[in-house]
């Protein structure tokens, strides 16, 4: 539209994209994406904006949400009101014309009403009035049949029932000698000489004999008759079951299956499990190699440190041991003053601390052994801790050792409200969770070493935890309780998954090194294995023992899991895990070590395996800890 004078000229130029039928991804490396119908080129836009400035730009364009990008000209165009209306129509399902009514009433082309006229004026064909020649020549040939005696009519059939013996020998023509499956008639016993009218006098009852067969069900009877003598076969009455028992024996012939049933020959061989042997799954312990003594009364736990060069344990002496595991020397004896439930060396290589649960408390222990530096950086990092200026609400208190109890090897005490049953640490070695027993939400309590905090993860209880375990690798809580496992993500606060272990009462619980499978131990002496990826059921129930399981325990590094139980037994068995989700994992129990002593019938308390070797260690009610390799 041209002006003229005061007016203003302006030029509408048509930008129409004039490529054709040619694929844009060919100007991807190029400036522009087509041409124009002068032959020149339209250049792309530039976009030189990222991310962020598209999002504020959605944030502040109200028309954002109608824009969209002409992939001819690389164009942002906003649509209309009637072509959003047209693209909401498309998504429902609808026509795209407004105007347009699918269901409009439809005219039958054809109608049952008689019509004047016909349909169609097409002439009636040929073939519809002369005869057919093909049906001609079937006719003709079956003519022919009948003459030749070929084909014949149909007799009327015998109405009167026919009857055969079904249990009769006879010849192959007849209709019984047409059954394939021919089965014979079933005989009786031949009478002996309890049947005899004047039997021998071992076969005659006694009078208490008598009286046992009177007071006798009739199906727990071995005879369905009393053995009498008689004078002369004259002097015998008639039976007196004659009758009843001739009919059970019709009853017999006639209800006997027609069916043979074909026997499953079977090589009881067959039916056991091929599995590998032991000597080929080497290695796993074997022998009983180290006995370490010291402590007066039973052993309720023991832990290896990360090295594997020093062992942990607690006793109901009210000491906790440090021992080293090459020469089964006690190094250090720490007084604590009750009984140790639950011990557990921190897994983090560079922190030395040893977290015992006594009453309830969890003492913090740096045992001040092997590298002097780990030592020290380990009370270095206990020492920089500041306290808040506002102090929080926290279920446990943080209290620092005193002078005297830091040279015993003591540095945090954190006491609770209840006892404590349990106490494991994170794989990082900055968090520990400890079981109280108690009732309500505050039985499994999380703790976080660097910052002193305590909190409670769960605002209800599902019944009385037995166990807890942090899952190596992703953020986990494996909660067990005395007929479930419940296994709750920590970041997203929700249950997971609820495993059912069909167990009375759960008593120990294990996790794999790669997490996809756990392991628990029960009071009805069985071993339920768990995979994590197949089922909330077990995978497989094991009942190796004889009595309760009080401990399972993983190999952080070889195929090996094991239990200990009130029998005074170490069960070792191997445990393949395989990469590939379609092959299930491989249990074979390799190995059973015996050496405690049952003790208050107890047996073993606590097994533990080595970090890098393939030995476990027990520990007992007889007082002793066990290595073997």
């Amino acid at each position: 539209m041209v002006g003229t004078g005061a007016d203003v000229v302006t030029v509408l130029q048509d930008i129409r994209n004039t490529v054709g039928n040619v694929p844009l991804a060919w100007y991807d490396d190029f400036p522009h994406v087509g041409y124009d119908l002068d032959g020149k080129r339209i250049y792309k836009p530039l976009r030189t904006r990222d991310e962020l400035d598209q999002f504020l730009d959605k944030m502040d364009d109200p028309d954002f949400w109608r824009t969209v990008q002409d992939k001819m000209t690389g164009r942002d165009l906003r649509l209309t009101d009637e072509q959003v209306a047209l693209v909401h129509r498309l998504q429902r399902g609808q026509f795209g014309d407004v105007s347009f009514n699918p269901y409009e009433p439809s005219v039958d082309f054809f109608s049952g009403d008689i019509m004047i006229h016909p349909v169609t004026n097409r002439p009636a064909d040929k073939r519809s009035f002369i005869p057919s020649l093909i049906e001609k020549e079937k006719v003709s040939r079956m003519v022919h049949a009948i003459k030749m005696g070929w084909i014949k009519p149909r007799r009327p059939q015998d109405s009167t029932p026919r009857f055969y013996d079904l249990w009769a020998q006879e010849d192959p023509n007849a209709v019984l000698g047409r059954h394939k499956m021919h089965v014979p008639a079933p005989k009786l016993a031949l009478p002996g000489h309890a049947e005899s009218y004047n039997p021998p006098p071992e076969y005659l009852p006694t009078e208490e004999e008598r009286l046992a067969w009177m007071h006798q069900e009739p199906c727990e009877r071995k005879l369905n008759f009393l053995p009498q003598k008689f004078p002369s076969l004259r002097t015998v009455p008639a039976y007196g079951r004659f009758i009843q028992e001739r009919f059970e024996r019709c009853l017999d012939l006639y209800l006997c299956p027609r069916q043979r049933k074909m026997r499953v020959n079977v090589d009881p061989e067959d039916l056991i499990p091929k599995l590998p042997r032991p000597r080929d799954l080497q290695p796993f312990p074997v022998c009983q190699a180290l006995v370490y003594r010291g402590h007066s009364d039973l052993v309720r736990c023991i832990s290896v440190s990360p090295g594997g060069q020093w062992l942990a344990s607690g006793s109901d002496d009210g000491s906790v041991r440090l021992w080293e595991v090459a020469t089964a020397r006690c190094m250090k004896t720490v007084p604590i003053g009750g009984v140790v439930r639950s011990i557990a060396w921190n897994p983090n290589p560079a922190i030395c601390l040893v977290a015992a649960a006594m009453d309830d408390a969890v003492l913090l222990l740096n045992p001040a052994l092997g590298d002097r530096l780990l030592v020290g950086s380990t009370d270095q990092l206990l020492d920089a801790f500041t306290p808040p200026e506002e102090p929080t609400l926290q279920p446990a208190r943080w209290l620092e050792a005193s002078e005297e109890e830091r040279q015993g090897g003591l540095r945090l005490r954190i006491c609770h409200s209840k006892p404590v049953t349990q106490v494991t640490w994170h794989g990082r070695g900055d968090y520990l969770a400890v079981v109280l027993s108690s009732s309500g939400h505050t039985q499994v309590l999380i703790h976080q070493l660097s910052r002193r905090r305590s909190q409670s993860p769960f605002r209800r209880s599902h019944g009385q935890v037995q166990r807890v375990a942090f899952h190596p690798t992703r953020p986990f809580l494996l909660v067990a309780s005395q007929r479930s496992v419940r296994i709750y993500h920590l970041l997203r606060q929700e249950l997971t998954k609820k495993l059912m272990p069909n167990c009375k009462w759960v008593s120990s619980l294990a996790v794999h090194p790669a997490g996809d499978n756990i392991i628990c131990g029960s009071y009805d002496s069985k071993l339920v294995w768990f995979d994590l990826d197949l089922s909330t059921k077990p995978y497989k129930v094991l009942r190796h023992h004889k009595k309760a399981l009080r401990a399972v325990a993983f190999h952080p590094r070889y195929p090996l899991f094991a239990s200990g139980s009130d029998d005074g037994s170490v069960i070792v068995c191997h445990g393949m895990v395989y990469n590939d989700l379609l092959q299930n994992p491989l249990l074979v129990p390799v190995k059973v070590l015996k050496g405690h002593t049952l003790t208050r019938d107890l047996g073993v308390l606590d097994v533990a395996f080595h970090p890098t070797q393939p030995w476990i260690f027990s520990s007992g009610a007889d007082g002793t800890i066990r290595l073997f390799s």
